[in-house]
């Protein structure tokens, strides 16, 4: 059976359409009857980070491409698992026996399905229960790979075992198969690598994938604060793994990288990296996508912005009680949020560029309020007593007015129903003013408002605050910028901002995200998705990808921020920009550009991008066993060969993506896989 992967991915970028819907969907499928999936991450069922997002949202797509035959492998986490896996026999008599057999010789080895989207199977290995073989295991590995492992690095040890472990899982599974399977096994960061490459070391009968979704040396380093992407070819890379302690980490990584017969990456940015720091180029580049819901009516998610926004506005009212001195219908919320990397996120050029259109903003006397909210994870011990005050008042507020409302509306009522006009000076008696100037007296505060919503454990090191002491931002009533740092993540059981992530996001009117390092960036990718706009950089996988397919994104609500070729100092005049044009806009203007930004949300769906992990897959199976799997590379397809679009798909500056890759000029030929049977 014959499969062209460029039928359906032109690399032309003369294609434009309005929405990636009207394009037909790729039906054509290799025969996997007798291949096996296995993909392993340490975040299969454990969210740590954005892999958990990558694979959580990819499982249905490929549960619907393998069917019976996929299945995720993680680590054992009781608490996790009680909420989200359903623990089950496997169907699978060979993942059964498999399964015995290890638990048998002292494994502890869980089979079910993981409750999200999909129902995937998932193997979960506990790592503790083994840990009595880490010093043999240890050992093996700096015989048979020359990596040796400190004893001090629990994290390093946990991949250690997980990586034996699950080398020993696929070597079993291979073992008990009735016939030679055809296994292909993704492995997802460096934390599951070593089962890669233990793979390899003992010749199992199995196909590679190894992702990086972002290489430990890069993060150290620019975390460093260090000239990265103009030195990349200059590192001596062992040094500065050594110099940070990570160099047993960093081997790891590049074994894994080294021994794949596929490896990948999410993103062009991110493939040059690999390539100078793990000195292996990406043989495919694939995006990461998002699980895109839309609304019958486009209508809808203008109405989820309104419903959340009112309910930020509720709790703005109660922070800032007492100097409550702007129009909330003429303020603009942005967010910031993610891992609480100062210089990697971008918070450090945020801030200082808030600090700029602050004085812009004073200057022309604008009657725009900006709220910056800050949602990054730091250690407190527990809510600012102020904070949780705020909320106290406005409720008491809020009661004070629904009970005097009630009995104004009593008397009117009665008034009219007697067919006499009220007596407006009667509605109301003392005990109603009484109850009014107390509530009034209750708003009275002797200090500005806070900026941070917890107890922070070292105020006094941490970055965030000690910038805004540095730049000024104190929440006065002078400033037009106004800053509030929430260092918890989100949630709806919260007694300050009961609000979850996506509620608050869609409540917001703009996201910033000035990433230095930022291999992917789901953040403003979830902003698009919800039709709110953003801000990345050239500098992020996501801010690369979407400079490359729309002809002009700050007009669909993606704004991007140049880190690549200007200064700091310039970066931050262009961020403050771009702040100060958002802020003049019109309520009219965010409504439409809202809807434009939604129309984005089909060229980061799964359903299109998931066919990138598609062509990896298959071309490791080609790889691993040529003589059932031939790889024949074509020339891509015309775009008029390719899809037939009618006008109403045709609209200036948005292009239909195409396979990438950091080969060459990182950009790789779509290919196409057939399969035949071996022939005796």
């Amino acid at each position: 059976m014959s499969l062209s992967l460029s039928g359906r991915m032109p690399l032309s970028r003369s294609l434009s359409v309005t929405s990636l819907s009207g394009l037909d969907d790729w039906t054509e499928e290799l025969d996997l009857e007798d291949a096996v999936l296995f993909e392993i991450a340490w975040e299969v069922a454990n969210k740590v980070g954005g892999i958990y997002t990558v694979i959580q949202t990819k499982a249905r797509l490929t549960a619907e491409e393998w069917g019976e035959n996929y299945f995720l492998v993680g680590p054992y986490m009781e608490s996790n698992v009680r909420t989200q896996v359903e623990l089950i026999e496997p169907p699978s008599q060979a993942v059964k026996r498999t399964i015995d057999n290890m638990n048998s010789a002292g494994c502890k080895v869980h089979f079910g399905r993981w409750l999200i989207e999909g129902s995937p199977y998932v193997v979960l290995i506990d790592v503790g229960f083994t840990a009595w073989s880490l010093d043999r295991w240890k050992n093996e590995l700096w015989d048979s790979c020359g990596i040796g492992m400190p004893w001090f690095d629990r994290e390093a040890n946990d991949a250690v075992l997980f990586g034996f472990l699950t080398a020993w899982f696929l070597g079993e599974f291979a073992a008990q198969c009735d016939k030679p399977p055809h296994i292909l096994a993704h492995f997802h960061e460096w934390l599951a690598g070593l089962g890669l490459v233990l793979c390899r070391q003992r010749q199992l009968p199995v196909a590679t994938i190894f992702t990086t979704h972002a290489t430990l040396l890069g993060r150290y380093l620019c975390a460093a604060n260090i000239d990265f992407y103009n030195n990349l070819s200059n590192f001596n890379v062992d040094k500065e793994a050594g110099d940070r302690q990570i160099y047993h980490r960093y081997c790891l990584e590049r074994a894994a990288a080294h021994c794949a017969h596929i490896f990948t990456t999410v993103s062009q940015i991110t493939a040059i990296e690999a390539e100078h720091l793990l000195k292996r180029k990406p043989d495919v580049v694939t995006p990461n996508g998002l699980n895109v819901k839309k609304f019958s009516a486009t209508h809808e998610f203008q109405n989820l912005h309104a419903h959340s926004k009112a309910r930020i506005q509720e709790f703005v009212r109660g922070h800032f009680y007492g100097q409550l001195d702007f129009n909330l219908d003429k303020s603009v919320f942005l967010f910031i949020a993610g891992r609480y990397e100062f210089c990697n996120k971008g918070a450090d050029i945020f801030l200082e560029a808030l600090a700029r259109l602050n004085y812009l903003l004073r200057v022309k006397n604008s009657d725009v309020t900006v709220i910056a909210f800050f949602i990054m994870p730091a250690r407190t011990n527990n809510f600012n007593v102020e904070s949780l005050k705020g909320q106290a008042v406005r409720k008491q507020l809020w009661d004070t007015a629904q009970t005097v409302k009630e009995k104004f509306g009593k008397k009117l009522y009665e008034s009219l129903l007697v067919g006499q006009l009220p007596d407006v000076s009667k509605m109301l008696d003392k005990e109603d003013f009484t109850m009014m100037k107390r509530a009034i007296f209750s708003t009275q505060r002797q200090c500005q408002p806070p900026i941070c919503t917890h107890n922070m454990l070292d105020d006094g090191s941490d970055p965030i605050l000690n910038s805004l002491r540095r730049i000024g931002l104190f929440n006065s009533s002078a400033d037009r910028v106004k800053v509030i740092f929430h260092p918890e993540f989100l949630s709806s059981t919260s007694p300050l901002l009961p609000m979850d992530y996506e509620e608050f996001v869609r409540g917001c009117h703009l996201g910033v995200f000035p990433s230095y390092y930022e291999p992917w960036g789901y953040t403003p990718a979830e902003c698009t998705v919800m039709g709110i706009p953003s801000i990345s950089t050239n500098l992020s996988g996501f801010g690369c990808f979407m400079e490359e397919h729309i002809a002009d994104p700050s007009a669909y609500g993606v704004y991007i921020l140049d880190r690549r070729y200007r200064s700091v100092d310039e970066s931050c005049n262009q961020l403050t920009s771009f702040l100060l044009q958002f802020c003049q806009q019109s309520r009219r203007q965010r409504i439409i550009q809202r809807n434009r930004t939604e129309r984005l949300s089909d060229l980061l769906d799964w359903r299109y991008l998931g066919r990138y992990y598609i062509s990896a897959r298959y071309t490791a199976l080609a790889t691993a066993f040529p003589d059932t799997y031939c790889y024949e590379p074509q020339d891509p397809t015309s775009v008029s060969a390719s899809v037939c679009l009618t006008s109403k798909f045709r609209i200036q500056g948005l292009y239909w993506p195409y396979a990438a890759s950091a080969l060459e000029c990182l950009l790789t030929q779509p290919h196409a896989v057939t399969k035949r049977l071996k022939t005796v």
